[in-house]
């Protein structure tokens, strides 16, 4: 007899949470994300389809923009899991995410399950027993305006996609995609490139001053900058002109180079120092609002050192355990329920006086906010403790937790107030300028000050302290020091402020962010040096041809109205067929597919797949290729390897000079190898330095290369030593214990010895061209130190599996803990104790790697 309530959840983490909360009623279920989608390759195609000339693509463009469906092979058996389950059920409860995602996944369950029974959309912004219980009482029906609005997107996406990266493969090389947003993100990057490329640099001068005041009562010292010389105000780096390095011709400043700067020291000291002018202004600063998407993962960026996919990743795994709410928002509002739990921990932790008499309400700045959403916060009317969160989620959840009530908590405290002091010295021809800072009511700063660990610590730096001196009064001039000063080419994009630029021009939701910075950096359009990300020459390449051949879609302002093109479809104002029929055939020749037509007609890839660097005197005009197997230097007749890692803005002149020079004398012949008489090359690729056994032939077969080994120099490298790199991997004998053969080689995480099944890496003082067979067999007989898993050692048995009966148990790997139930392992984040690790953590991390 039907009578259970069957309820789908996306995760099995959100499904066991939601089970706390429901009685034995309810059969609690995970979708595991989407069940059916657009087909990802040929295979899964369905065959009475495969013909069809728009079958690629996924989507019948013919007939209205049909979207094709399937279900992955992957997905199939869960799929039967879940008709299974409808057998039993007396009511449907479709309980995925508040967004357009959730709505999407929530229409495709149906379509796929086709219940008998009734079908209610359950919605909630956290997953609390109240929030459950409210969703149960007021359930509503699948919103088909988010299904249209996500299924456009999703087409869109797939059409831009599946239509303009193929070009890219023809005309430059495969491997490469194109994406909506993804390739707006490139065109950042690269546009930033191109002015530090464009940048030049200037240098200009100041004083430094340090002051006293006679009174020893009136301790402490005025530190102060040069800012006038006979009152015309002294050049500083924003007077500069960016693209040459000269003073913007609108500049009046004065401009001191080292020769003036010391004249003018020398004038400073010869004089008595006064103070010009003592300036104090009150001051008030406001909390930031509560976080949302964009804001948590900047800061989180700042703050935490967490990329945009780790920040997301953590904050799903608080959601959906309860602890705060949905993590994917763009809404700064705040409920009436966590305004009353934020207020009471203000006053229960801070006091009275930290409290404002009125809650702070946030307008969203963002467009196209949706402020039926919440901000991100702590979940429920009463906020879970910093330990709660530890036990059950680890270090990494409880760091981003910490934010996340701090800065909610903050929003509704009080004011910080204060006073700016200013100073202004004179002496001789010169001005300085002093600048302090008091703080007279740290208010929100107390719980939380942004960009910073400690907001204590924070506080004391903040004040900068001046002694009480007085208009006119007479200093002591401790120390005049003469400063050179160099403007700095605009900063690289973070991962952060990408993400901060991307939501100020309207591009991208809060549920795209963290994927699309994650793709750009996984399909090498762009490389992290620190945290700054570095577009590479196939990036630079990418955007010339999509400028130059698709302008428009590559426009920021035609990307953002997609955004705004979609949120009217969700609210039943615009029509879907009607947007993909203007963005696919458009009018005028303008859209995706008269484009890629013309594109494969016009585009040449001797223009397209080059980078110029400039014309040198030696070598002519130089450029950066891109070609089969990466980006390299040429001049159209000699050509050489970039080194790996090279940054288009250091890719200049003199770098491109110094490569094909030495590419152009060939590589260096260190003499033959002894049997067979093939010359011997060391030369330096995209890798670094090797040596190479014999020419390339055309057609021939590629010739044996050897990796120099760690620590060896190319200088280091001789006839001998190359001879010996060439014979690796080498037979070293037979290991006495089982009479196999023991080999020695170089390999990619660096020298190894194996005999069979069994491998040893070498200690640093051995390497593979001189160990010998007494050593290689005192290492076999050690016990293996690698990551096989059945040397770890388990360090704790955790408990049971609730799903599963599996048993969970804590090991040593060779990459650090991890937990594991047999089947799935999951490493244990590196700041956490692994005796410390609870069973309900082991199976959330579980969980989050099968996810």
């Amino acid at each position: 007899m039907a009578d259970k309530s069957l309820v789908i959840v996306e995760s099995p983490t959100k499904a066991r949470t939601i089970t706390k909360f429901l009685g034995k009623d309810f059969n609690i279920l995970a979708s595991n994300g989407h069940i059916r989608d657009l087909p990802n390759s040929a295979a899964e195609i369905p065959t009475k389809f495969k013909k069809e000339a728009w079958a690629r693509l996924g989507v019948n463009v013919e007939e209205d923009f049909e979207a094709l469906y399937v279900v992955p092979s992957s997905k199939k058996q869960h799929v039967k899991t879940l008709k299974d389950a409808l057998k039993d059920a007396s009511i449907v409860y479709l309980a995925t995410d508040e967004d357009r995602e959730g709505e999407s996944i929530s229409w495709h369950l149906v379509e796929t399950l086709k219940p008998k029974v009734p079908v209610k959309r359950l919605v909630f912004h956290e997953i609390t027993k109240e929030a459950i219980e409210q969703a149960l009482s007021s359930p509503r029906s699948i919103d088909e305006n988010l299904v249209r609005a996500q299924e456009t997107r999703r087409i869109v996406d797939r059409l831009y996609g599946y239509e303009v990266s193929p070009l890219l493969w023809k005309k430059m090389t495969s491997g490469l995609s194109a994406g909506r947003v993804q390739s707006v993100a490139i065109r950042l990057l690269v546009e930033r490139e191109r002015e530090r490329i464009a940048f030049h640099k200037a240098v200009y001068w100041g004083l430094k001053g340090l002051f006293e005041s006679k009174d020893a009562k009136k301790a402490g010292t005025i530190e102060s900058l040069l800012t006038h010389v006979d009152g015309k105000r002294v050049a500083i780096g924003k007077d500069f002109d960016a693209s040459n390095g000269k003073l913007a011709k609108d500049a009046d400043v004065v401009l001191l180079n080292e020769k003036t700067a010391s004249e003018l020291r020398e004038n400073v000291l010869a004089n008595e120092p006064k103070v010009k002018s003592v300036e104090e202004k009150p001051y008030t600063t406001k909390p930031s609002a509560p976080f949302v998407t964009s804001t948590l993962q900047q800061e989180a960026n700042r703050k935490l050192g967490f990329s945009a996919k780790r920040t997301m990743t953590v904050a799903q795994q608080l959601y959906e355990n309860g602890f705060i709410t949905y993590m994917r928002t763009d809404s700064t509002t705040l409920s009436t329920q966590a305004l009353s739990a934020a207020r009471s921990l203000v006053k229960d932790t801070y006091g009275e006086s930290y409290l404002p008499k009125e809650p702070r309400i946030y307008k969203t700045k963002v467009k196209n906010a949706q402020e039926a959403h919440e901000a991100i916060r702590p979940a429920g009317e009463s906020f879970k403790t910093f330990g709660d969160v530890k036990k059950a989620l680890g270090q990494d959840a409880v760091k981003l937790y910490e934010l996340i009530w701090k800065r909610t908590v903050a929003s509704q405290m009080a004011d910080a107030k204060g006073t700016y002091i200013t100073l202004n010295v004179e002496s001789g021809r010169a001005t300085f300028r002093a600048s302090g800072k008091t703080i007279e009511f740290p208010g929100f700063l107390r719980a939380y000050v942004e960009g910073s660990d400690d907001p204590d610590a924070e506080l004391a730096d903040q004040e900068r302290s001046l002694p009480k001196v007085v208009e006119g009064e007479v200093l002591d001039a401790k120390s005049i020091e003469a400063t050179e000063h160099t403007t700095q080419p605009p900063a690289r994009y973070t991962e952060g402020s990408m993400i901060k630029e991307l939501e100020r021009r309207g591009i991208g939701r809060p549920s795209t962010w963290a994927t699309v910075v994650e793709t750009v950096l996984s399909r090498d359009y762009a490389f992290k040096r620190g945290s700054a990300l570095i577009p590479t020459f196939t990036a630079m390449a990418v955007v010339n041809l999509l400028e130059d051949h698709f302008s428009h879609l590559l426009d920021y302002e035609f990307t953002a109205r997609l955004e705004d093109d979609l949120d009217a479809i969700s609210r039943g104002e615009a029509e879907s067929l009607e947007y993909l029929k203007t963005f696919y055939f458009g009018g005028n020749g303008a859209g995706l597919k008269p484009l890629v037509t013309k594109g494969e007609e016009s585009i040449d890839p001797r223009e397209v797949c080059g980078v110029p660097v400039g014309e040198s005197d030696e070598h002519g005009k130089v450029e950066v290729r891109i070609g089969r197997y990466g980006p390299f230097l040429t001049n159209g007749e000699n050509r050489a390897a970039l080194p790996d890692g090279v940054a288009p803005d250091e890719m200049n002149l003199d770098k491109a000079d110094e490569l094909l020079t030495a590419a152009a004398k060939g590589p260096e012949s260190l003499g033959k190898h002894p049997e067979t008489g093939q010359p011997i090359y060391l030369k330096t690729g995209r890798y670094g330095p090797y040596v190479q056994l014999g020419d390339q032939e055309e057609g021939g077969d590629k010739p044996k290369m050897a990796s120099l080994l760690k620590g060896t120099s190319p200088g280091d490298v001789d006839l001998a030593h190359a001879v010996k790199l060439l014979s690796l991997p080498r037979t070293i004998g037979n290991f006495p214990d089982n009479g196999e053969p023991i080999v020695a080689a170089n390999g990619r995480y660096g020298p190894y010895i194996k005999c069979g099944s069994e491998t040893r890496s070498l200690p640093e003082e051995m390497t593979p061209i001189d160990v010998s067979l007494e050593q290689a067999t005192e290492l076999l007989r050690q016990p293996k130190k690698g990551r096989r898993r059945a040397q770890a050692k388990v360090l704790k048995e955790l408990g049971k599996h609730p799903s599963s009966d599996a048993t969970i148990v804590i090991k040593s790997g060779q990459y650090g803990p991890y937990v594991t139930d047999g089947e799935i392992n999951a490493s244990i984040p590196k700041n956490d104790d692994p005796q410390e690790v609870t069973l309900e953590q082991a199976i959330n991390l579980i969980e989050a790697r099968l996810a």
